[in-house]
Order: C-alpha cells, then structure tokens, then sequence
C-alpha cells in the first residue's frame, strides 16, 4: 500500500482506491442508517480515528454506515468532496490553503504533526549553508512549510536557494543518490534515508517554530455539507470525539488497530505516531473555548497568504472551521 505522509499540491497519476472497509453494517444500510463515505490516507495520523471507530462499533453506535476510501494525497479528497464523490475527509497542515481559499470546511483538528524536518547531506550543518544548493521540495506539503519557515528565520528566501519539486516518494533516492543537497520531508521517510545516508544532518524541525505555526492535520467535508446534513456532520463528530478519547488513553491499541487497517507493521506505526501530539476531545473542547486552534489557523493563514497559497480572499478560521458543531457533538 502506497503511503504518503502528507498533501501534495501537485495531482498524482494513481487514483483512490475503495477499500474493503464498510464499517458496522450491509452495503445498503439498515433501517435508519445513514451511508457516508469518508477518506483517509493510510498513515497513523489519517486512519487512527477511523480504525478506532470501526473496531469499537462507533459508526453502528451513531446511526452511520461509513465506506471508507484511501487517497494519496489531501487536495484529491478536497477535490473528491467537491464533486460530491465524497462526504468526509483527511488533510495535512500542507493543503490547509485549500479550506482557506473557500474550498473545504474544516470539522475538527485531529492532531499536531511534530515529523518535518529540513535535512542535508553530511557536512552541511546550517541553513544559511543551503545557500545556492538543490533542495527537494514536495510543493504544497508540510515539508514545503518548513523548508519555507527555516529560511526565513535565517534571513533568507526561496530565490536564495535552488529549489528542486518533486513527489515526497521521490525525494528518498534523490537524496539518498546525492541528486539534492537538502530536501524537506518527514518521518517515518526520513527513516527510510537514514537507512542509506545514516549521518543525515537535520537543520530544522517543527519544534523549532512552535512560536510562529503549528501544523495542525484536520477532517474535512464539503462546504455546504454542515449546513444542509447538520445531524450527520454531528454524528460524524461524535464518532471522532469518541475514537480520539480512545486513542488518547490507549494508544498502544489503536497503534495495532491502525496497523492492521493499513496493512503496516506495528513497529513502524509506533514510530509514525511518535511525530505528532494527539488530544483527547475535551481538551479539543478548550483550545476551541480559549482560541488557541483559532490562533493556529489565522498563523497558517498569514503563510499561505505570504507564501501565494490562497486562491482568491483568504477565508476566515472561524467561517471556514465548524467549531459550533464540534462542541455541540459533546454535549
């Protein structure tokens, strides 16, 4: 199963896949079910929710039947939604500019990647040292972000340094070939370089702009999907906030759920889930009360925007974020 840690910009030949998975019930549905259809990409932090919902009967528990369908990428969902081909999604902090550009409604963070770095070869040891140097850059994703954020905590910028698009698959033997001399990317990625650059230097990581961004991955629907299927938007919600309370309290066992529905060894998806910050729904419930998602989205905003990101006017956090719907889910 073909794995991508985030959203690329760029469209990719392979189309999404319909997965086996028709969680709690018949393919036409019971009596008082609701059918949805719900996207993901297969790594811990696009599938853990989901693999809780389907293994504790969370869907059945909420009146929902949910066919769920894997993608490579964020922007393929938005697009998907769009169409109407598909009703609820997963995205990367990298396609945020999509649900800023009034193309997505966002119903809930999901979690806080911590994965990104900026790497190089041996022997380059700052930033300012990439000046005039090839880096691989996934456009469009959180590997993008940090690569953009580095350079300009070192006083520079883009033109400064020779920058080289390619697929975040791609970047693994460009650099572990020595094509680039940095690239920006992410675990469990980096592990699969590490195997043949083991003394990798790592320049930047999230951590290090935890000031100015945050890299929020977050669920998304359609725009008019919250407003016109109010009562399933809040039972989607309710399954999410459930499956997150789960994970946050046993994340050995969604680490092995997750596994198994994607097909990944256990180990590795430990080493995936150890890259992000994962929250319970009541803690969800007060970084909505007190503004702090709101503070993120409106950072993430300002990027895009500075970055040519958004298409058109930037869409405010608070129109384009449900947060209403996801506190009234708890109640």
């Amino acid at each position: 199963m073909s794995i991508s840690r985030r959203s690329l910009i760029g469209g990719l030949a392979a189309a999404p896949a319909l997965t086996a998975l028709a969680a709690c019930g018949g393919s036409g549905g019971g009596s008082g079910t609701t059918e949805i259809t719900y996207g993901y990409i297969p790594d811990f932090n696009g599938a853990s929710l989901l693999a809780i919902a389907d293994d504790k009967g969370l869907w059945e528990e909420n009146g929902l039947e949910a066919t769920l369908q894997t993608f490579t990428n964020g922007p393929l969902q938005i697009q998907a939604l769009g169409t109407g081909d598909l009703d609820f999604g997963y995205i990367g902090p990298g396609a945020m500019w999509l649900p800023a550009s009034g193309k997505a409604k966002v119903i809930t963070v999901n979690g806080v990647g911590q994965a990104d770095r900026v790497i190089a070869q041996p022997g380059i040891d700052t930033i300012e040292a990439l000046a005039g140097k090839k880096i691989a850059i996934p456009e469009g994703t959180s590997g993008d972000m940090i690569v953009q954020l580095a350079l300009d905590a070192a006083g520079m910028s883009i033109d400064d340094i020779e920058k080289v698009a390619m697929d975040a698959s791609t970047v693994v033997s460009a650099f572990a070939s020595g094509q680039v001399d940095a690239a920006g990317i992410w675990y469990p990625m980096i592990d699969n370089i590490k195997e043949q650059v083991p003394d990798l230097v790592e320049l930047a990581q999230n951590s290090d702009f935890a000031d100015v961004m945050q890299f929020p991955n977050v669920m998304v629907t359609s725009t008019a999907f919250p407003e016109e299927n109010e009562e399933t938007t809040l039972a989607v919600l309710k399954v999410l906030r459930a499956a997150m309370d789960v994970r946050a309290e046993d994340l050995d066992t969604t680490i092995e759920l997750t596994a198994a529905m994607t097909q990944q060894d256990a180990e590795a998806v430990a080493a995936d889930a150890e890259n992000g910050q994962y929250y319970s729904a009541s803690e969800l419930d007060e970084l909505v009360e007190d503004g702090t998602i709101e503070t993120w989205l409106t950072a993430m905003n300002g990027y895009f925007e500075d970055n040519g990101k958004i298409e058109g006017e930037t869409v405010a956090p608070a129109d384009y974020f449900t947060f209403d719907l996801f506190t009234e889910a708890g109640k």
